[in-house]
């Protein structure tokens, strides 16, 4: 028999069944659309992680004084340490060659103050070349200068939830804020980067200048972090060993550990994309599980067509019809089955991922490889599942069928 005359057939036979065979395809649907739906939701983080990771800078390397831990996802300082200096970024910048620009940092969360509303801000000083190491930009006003650095002016730079905290929907530019009672002068907004990787709102914040902040805000005369870009992405590497060996020197550790910890960009961006590409993985095989849970439903529907089907099978043996033609007609409809069903699970994952995407639960990007592999081994599924039924229905001898009631 002909491979369309055989599809037509299927196709007539599950139709005449329709609540049985929407029964059994309902599991293959449910598996395809949840891997389609898990892998399209993992990609997603994947590319907000990598955005916020590149967000953070271009060729970046975060120097940190003293050792930092990742504990319950977060970065945590674990000791205090003095030893990080101004000095040593101007050295950093100067002496290492992979190194494009230094910028140091300090950082602390501090009462801020405009009119009657109160809030508990961030407050980074730094350099001005921070707003190119950080990739910082203004969306109106300006940033401060070098200048305005070196003389430690009153100047701040608010971050868009900063600046809504305080000001609301009023225009700060111009107005005088108060941080830990120092007047401060507002002459630029930044434009938004939302979250960073440790889940902290990265527009909360107040920008001053690094003199500013150590002289009159903090009373320090060591920084806290010094953000370092490399001149290129293949110099990070490089980058690293330099500005790890010129601080060694510096601070003199001789044989003792290191007073410091370096965040390589290119290093976070790998374990990153690691970690969400693993996890990605994990849920979309476990989302996959329901495929072989909607195999063992074709494979009963398919066994009980077998018993129903049996004077039929032994009418078209009678007339001439080949073991092999009964059971590739079986194991047709098993993959017609499977197939409808991973045509429904992609085009229902496809539009569950979208519309959860719309309605901003999380970020989704489709992965058509992704959906048509599911969709693959959603027919590999049924013609596995139906091997079974259809060796039983071509063992069947064409005397004892049609003798069956």
């Amino acid at each position: 028999m002909k491979l369309s005359r055989n599809i037509v057939l299927s196709l007539e036979i599950l139709v005449a069944h329709k609540l049985r065979t929407l029964l059994s395809v309902i599991g293959i649907v449910v598996g395809v659309g949840a891997v389609v739906l898990m892998v399209s939701a993992g990609r997603g983080a994947e590319k907000q992680i990598v955005d916020r990771i590149q967000g953070m800078g271009t060729n970046l390397l975060i120097v940190n004084a003293g050792r930092t831990m990742i504990i319950a996802g977060r970065q945590r300082q674990m000791d205090t340490v003095r030893t990080l200096l101004v000095s040593d970024a101007l050295a950093i910048a100067k002496e290492c060659p992979s190194v494009a620009l230094a910028a140091p940092g300090v950082g602390k969360k501090l009462a801020v103050r405009w009119e009657d509303q109160d809030a508990l801000t961030n407050v980074v000083g730094m350099t001005a070349e921070g707003f190119v190491v950080r990739n910082i930009t203004v969306a109106s006003g300006r940033p401060f200068d070098a200048d305005e650095s070196r003389a430690a002016k009153r100047v701040a730079i608010l971050g868009p939830t900063a600046s809504a905290n305080l000001f609301g929907s009023a225009d700060p530019l111009g107005q005088q804020i108060r941080v830990n009672k120092v007047p401060f002068e507002v002459i630029g907004v930044t434009t938004p980067k939302g979250m960073d990787i440790n889940g902290l709102d990265q527009d909360d914040l107040i920008i001053v200048p690094l003199e500013t902040a150590m002289r009159r805000l903090l009373n320090l005369d060591y920084v806290h972090v010094v953000y370092a870009q490399a001149r290129s992405s293949a110099a990070i590497g490089p980058a690293e060993q330099e500005i790890a060996g010129l601080l060694r020197q510096r601070h003199r550790l001789g044989s003792k550990p290191d007073d410091f910890t370096i965040q390589n960009q290119a290093t976070l961006l790998a374990t990153e994309r690691e970690t969400t590409g693993s996890m990605t993985l994990l849920i979309g095989s476990v989302a996959g599980i329901s495929l072989l849970v909607g195999g063992v439903g074709i494979l009963a529907v398919m066994l009980m067509s077998v018993r129903e089907r049996t004077r039929e099978i032994g009418l078209r043996r009678a007339l001439g019809a080949l073991r092999r033609d009964i059971r590739n007609q079986f194991l047709l409809e098993s993959a017609v089955l499977a197939g409808a069903g991973g045509v429904a699970g992609v085009v229902g994952g496809v539009g569950l991922s979208l519309a959860v995407s719309s309605l901003g639960y999380w970020p989704a990007m489709i992965s058509w490889p992704a959906a048509s592999v599911a969709f693959t081994f959603s027919v590999l599924v049924g013609v596995f599942f139906g091997l079974y039924p259809a060796a039983q229905a071509a063992k069947l001898e064409p005397i004892e069928a049609l003798r069956a009631e």
